[in-house]
């Protein structure tokens, strides 16, 4: 089986602990990862086919630097989060030039990552396939990314000094382990 885990983490020896379900990759005693486990499935490829289990998200940084990479990525179909990433993969290949399709495909995939919208941009690809239309990177940026901030006016009125004077007056001063009490 073949694993993705985080760019932090290159470099580094971790200790795996197998679990039927998962996988929990120790740095030192502290849990850094855990992995949903792989299973292999019967079927074409034989005992020599090596299987992935990966996250996008621990390889999108790399992607973003080099997007035509994905064109002949080995776990190129096990990186798309859900089958509207890849059918809309299929969809801007088979339209356009493949260096085209990589970088707005790696773009799809940064930005589901980075605005944690994976879900709700899944169904605006369903919906633009139903309609006939392929993915519009800068389209898609502007619907899910930061609303445009405003900032906000702040107004600060200063006290006048002669009120921190009233704080020290003599008859506010705390007598023999009493608390003082402040007033308006």
């Amino acid at each position: 089986m073949f694993y993705t885990v985080p760019s932090r983490l290159i470099g580094h020896r971790l200790r795996v602990r197998l679990y039927d379900d998962r996988l929990e990759c120790l740095l030192g005693s502290t849990l850094a990862v855990t992995l949903a486990r792989g299973r292999p499935f019967q079927g074409n490829g034989g005992p020599n086919r090596i299987l992935h289990v990966v996250d996008y998200r621990h390889v999108i940084h790399a992607l973003r630097r080099k997007p035509a990479a994905l064109l002949n990525l080995v776990y190129r179909d096990q990186l798309f989060p859900r089958d509207a990433y890849r059918r809309a993969w299929e969809r801007l290949v088979a339209a356009g030039p493949p260096r085209t399709a990589c970088r707005v495909m790696v773009g799809l995939l940064a930005l589901a990552h980075e605005r944690a919208c994976e879900a709700e941009l899944a169904g605006e690809l369903d919906r633009l396939a139903e309609a006939g239309a392929l993915p519009d990177l800068a389209t898609l940026e502007a619907r899910f990314g930061p609303a445009p901030g405003r900032v906000p006016e702040v107004t600060v009125t200063l006290p006048s000094p002669a009120l921190y004077d009233t704080l020290l007056a003599p008859d506010q001063a705390p007598s023999g382990g009493t608390a003082m009490s402040a007033q308006p």
